[in-house]
């Protein structure tokens, strides 16, 4: 295998883990969460439910990441970004961006303090998880313009 057939089974791999994660977050824990705990509780047990899959996302996010990187340099596929059919390519930079800040500024700065402060915690947790929803959706949508773009179907 060349570095490119290696970067690209990190991408998929770590893409896979991250979205995965976020959709199980949002389609199953979530909803479980607001079914079955007090509105007061919903926080803090999504908050002990997300310390186990947090420092995963963290590594899923940057392997991602690096890779797409790496691949876009090394095949010198920079002339997609001006080109609209490879707007997946643009789709994969955003909701990277977006995570990243989520993961590693946002959370850490503001909303994991924000949260545990928080005067309306039904409210708070109704919040996050339409955030999650908004999420949720960008990615999946991300990944099948990704396969279906890099394999000439879009």
């Amino acid at each position: 295998m060349d570095d490119f057939t290696i970067a690209r089974v990190v991408h998929v791999s770590s893409v896979l883990l991250w979205i995965g994660g976020v959709a199980f977050v949002t389609m199953v824990a979530m909803p479980a969460i607001r079914r079955q705990s007090r509105a007061d509780e919903r926080l803090s047990t999504f908050h002990r439910l997300e310390n186990g899959f947090a420092w995963q996302a963290k590594i899923w996010v940057l392997l991602a990441g690096a890779s797409g990187f790496w691949m876009t340099w090394r095949a010198d596929l920079w002339d997609r970004f001006a080109d609209p059919r490879f707007w997946w390519m643009h789709a994969m930079v955003i909701v990277w961006v977006i995570f990243m800040m989520m993961l590693f500024v946002l959370e850490p700065l503001f909303l994991h303090r924000r949260m545990a402060e928080s005067r309306e915690p039904e409210r708070d947790f109704a919040r996050m998880e339409r955030v999650h929803q908004i999420l949720n959706i960008l990615g999946i949508i991300t990944v099948i313009g990704a396969v279906a773009g890099s394999h000439g179907l879009i």
